[in-house]
């Protein structure tokens, strides 16, 4: 895979965010066999771990990969396996990485055990996670989602980065990058193939005509529009989109604002959550929480620090009445 498409980010947090008693850490996610090892080892390859600082690899599971001493080795790493999911403990961190006097720490986590359980109980306070990659078996992938989607939502919403490997000519990518987008709008989604090359800017199929100052969406082309204008608001700016929504306002709004959301359901029933962008309106205080409104609104790109890149924000020229869609949530698949 191309080095520069998958640096290490989380090296220059590393430089700018940590003091002496903060220990970065890197997050491999992934079922068996979905290339974690083959990741991990071609990210040392490439130099990103040869700063001269020592690092503790945690390795929870055998796969079919192994790394190669000398290359652990000259890049000054150590490495221990923990392959019982209750034995995986903040106490067995802590001891591990005083005894090995490590700067970083690297977790290839097993892809059966739970993400959220490592995150908030198992990784020490001063353990700080700058950079979460998942890798995906794109050959398996429909069976996992079809099967396992509730396991494998958790590790899209915490990535940076996912990484489909093995892919061919006739997979359906742009469904297999919604499927991560859904989740998580901001990770960075690469297709790998079978030959090494890698993709990352795959063309979606917008059911809408793009070019047009105009835009009607559809009730079932909200989440392409959302995933779409959320990586692209520039394509969007000074269109006016027209669209179906249901007003969500919280105190904390600034005022004369709202969101005209819709309800998306990521994994199951149990996860679904509004979706939408903060519109400014006149009257919006005066909207019916929950009500359903057709909205005409302009586009208009700002910064966002919390995100570090330009985010959609809305300006209502319309906001009129509406009835509820035929299908109130919102699918990505």
């Amino acid at each position: 895979m191309n080095g520069s498409s998958r640096a290490l980010t989380g090296s220059d947090r590393e430089k700018t965010m940590f003091g002496n008693k903060d220990i970065p850490v890197y997050l491999f996610c992934g079922f068996l066999e979905s290339g974690k090892t083959t990741c991990i080892r071609e990210i040392i390859e490439e130099g990103n771990f040869a700063d001269g600082k020592r690092s503790l690899l945690i390795l929870t599971e055998q796969g079919e990969e192994e790394l190669d001493e000398m290359l652990l080795r000259a890049h000054k790493i150590d490495v221990i396996t923990v392959e019982d999911e209750d034995e995986f403990t903040e106490t067995v961190c802590i001891h591990n990485q005083r005894k090995y006097r490590s700067d970083r720490v690297i977790i290839e986590v097993n892809g059966m055990w739970n993400l959220d359980s490592i995150y908030n109980k198992v990784l020490p306070e001063n353990w700080v996670v700058v950079q979460c990659f998942t890798t995906v078996n794109a050959q398996t992938f429909d069976m996992y989602v079809n099967n396992m989607k509730s396991m494998m939502m958790p590790q899209f919403q915490l990535s940076d980065m996912v990484i489909f490997n093995r892919c061919n000519s006739e997979m359906n990518k742009p469904s297999m990058r919604r499927a991560v987008k859904g989740i998580n709008r901001m990770a960075q989604v690469l297709f790998e193939s079978e030959d090494g090359t890698v993709e990352n800017n795959i063309e979606e199929e917008l059911p809408y005509d793009i070019n047009a100052s105009n835009i009607t969406l559809e009730d079932d082309d909200f989440g392409l529009w959302y995933i779409d204008v959320t990586e692209n608001p520039e394509k969007y700016e000074g269109k006016t989109i027209t669209f179906k929504g249901q007003v969500y306002r919280s105190q904390n709004f600034p005022g004369g604002t709202f969101v005209p959301a819709r309800a998306a359901m990521t994994c199951c029933a149990d996860d679904i959550q509004k979706i939408g962008f903060l519109c400014h309106a006149e009257g919006a205080e005066q909207l019916a929480i929950d009500s359903w409104v057709n909205v005409s609104v302009k586009v208009k790109p700002e910064f966002n620090p919390g995100y570090q890149q330009m985010y959609p924000v809305l300006w209502a020229d319309k906001v009129e009445p509406a009835e509820p869609p035929e299908e109130e949530v919102v699918y990505f698949s």
